[in-house]
């Protein structure tokens, strides 16, 4: 990839700053969806071996005030990271001080280490997030190498990537972010064709860089979800009270006209009146709509639509679920958008993070994809084309 990854350097006898992206979902201090921490432990286990000392950082959550410090500790990440490497790692509650750096001092070759949620530093004057320079320059001091592992935080230009990477002598990759510029910014510059791109989600607003810059190196970009009604709107189809940017939908005509027949769209849907899990009144095409109706999902006859595009594709992007799919009623195109994909032979197929990726865990298509992001965010910005600050700080190295 051009960058150097931390196999190409010596961690033994080292302290290894490692920037993981262990912000998951937690409720009632119960982890609820732990990919980010398994798709980490390849680095954390490559420099452990290698005889490096790691140290572990990472943020949870938004923390603004002191209030929110209970909810947002990582103790229970630390401690799960144990269960899954089978070793203690030793948690220190605290962001800087005596303590944090006499238990890094104290580390043998081999052992591991986590500190406290980077964003506590957050609390007075957005250290971390504004990327205070004294904080970065503090967090360097700790260690010996950094590795950044962190692609969820890779768009963000934080004390705790940036900031340290200003303050070391080296920066390199850790084996995820180096999968995640394999893959997805493999899939924009050099992708395999037919290249086909499927974009979900509520707003046209949130993927107007992404649809952007896709129409200029998908074969085809199959748009489903909430935004496929501001499309809809701009063909002069009425769509009820489903969700629809008015403000958008020239942008949706001037990008349907730029992209010359690339753009696919649903050709039918399920209609109800309600925002409820209740099921659908009717499924049928967009002018079956009625004007107290709401559409929550793509129909079958999308689903085969969707399915014949991606046929053939060699490489699929994936980012956006096709509806409501935390309504069982409503989560049928998102899983008929699954199992197409899944059931492709010899392609390198991507879910680019966010809903997608939640949905495609929830349905049971992990394994079935080549790659599933672990950026949201991140993802949709390397889509666009976007140089991520988290990238950069490992490029020149």
């Amino acid at each position: 990839m051009g960058k150097k990854t931390v196999r190409d350097i010596n961690v033994s006898g080292k302290k290894v700053l490692i920037r993981v992206d262990f912000n998951v979902p937690m409720q009632d201090g119960k982890i609820t969806d732990e990919n980010r921490i398994v798709e980490a432990l390849p680095t954390i286990k490559y420099v452990l071996e290698k005889g490096g000392r790691a140290i572990l950082f990472s943020h949870l959550g938004r923390v603004k005030t002191a209030e929110d410090k209970k909810d947002a500790t990582l103790a229970p990440v630390a401690a799960r990271l144990s269960e899954l490497l089978a070793k203690p790692v030793q948690f220190v509650p605290e962001t800087r001080g005596a303590a944090l750096e006499a238990a890094i001092n104290g580390l043998k070759d081999g052992e591991i280490l986590m500190f406290e949620n980077t964003r506590f530093e957050d609390i007075e004057g957005n250290k971390e997030s504004k990327n205070n320079p004294e904080l970065g320059k503090y967090w360097a001091s700790l260690g010996d190498v950094f590795v950044n592992d962190a692609f969820g935080t890779a768009h963000r230009a934080h004390a705790s990537n940036a900031g340290i990477a200003a303050n070391i002598q080296e920066t390199v990759a850790g084996f995820l972010l180096e999968k995640e510029i394999e893959f997805i910014g493999g899939a924009v510059s050099n992708p395999k064709r037919p290249f086909v791109a499927v974009l979900g989600g509520a707003k046209v607003s949130d993927k107007i860089e992404v649809i952007s810059n896709l129409l200029k190196v998908a074969d085809k970009v199959i748009i489903g979800g909430g935004m496929a009604y501001t499309f809809l709107k701009a063909q002069g189809y009425e769509v009820g009270t489903s969700i629809c940017e008015l403000e958008k939908v020239a942008l949706a005509k001037s990008l349907l006209e730029e992209a010359q027949g690339k753009i696919v769209l649903p050709i039918d849907f399920a209609y109800t009146e309600k925002f409820e899990n209740e099921p659908a009144k009717h499924v049928g095409p967009i002018t079956d709509i009625q004007p107290n109706e709401m559409s929550l999902d793509i129909g079958p006859k999308s689903i085969e639509l969707f399915a014949s595009v991606l046929a053939t594709a060699k490489t699929v992007v994936w980012n956006g679920p096709m509806g409501v799919f935390e309504m069982s009623n409503y989560a049928k195109g998102t899983i008929g958008v699954c199992d197409a994909i899944s059931k492709l032979q010899d392609a390198i197929t991507i879910v680019g993070g966010g809903d997608s990726a939640a949905a495609a865990i929830q349905f049971g298509y992990a394994s079935k994809f080549t790659h599933i992001s672990t950026g949201g965010g991140a993802s949709l910005e390397y889509l666009e084309g976007k140089l991520l600050p988290g990238v950069e700080i490992v490029a020149n190295k």
